[in-house]
């Protein structure tokens, strides 16, 4: 998890993209369906109407 990203680090629809460089993006899925949604958000975001906490990964 990468706290600089703000929400997006733990958000449901945010997937990390890196590029062949070793560059760092996150995407947010919540723009392929929503208008109100930026594809890659300026960073970090602390407010977000779609955030949703991904939920815990069972061990």
């Amino acid at each position: 998890m990468d706290r600089r990203a703000g929400l997006c680090a733990d958000c449901r629809f945010m997937r990390r993209i890196e590029s062949a460089r070793g560059s760092l993006f996150f995407l947010c899925e919540k723009a392929k369906t929503d208008a109100r949604f930026v594809k890659y958000p300026r960073l970090p975001v602390w407010q977000c109407e779609g955030y949703e906490k991904k939920p815990e990964e069972s061990s």
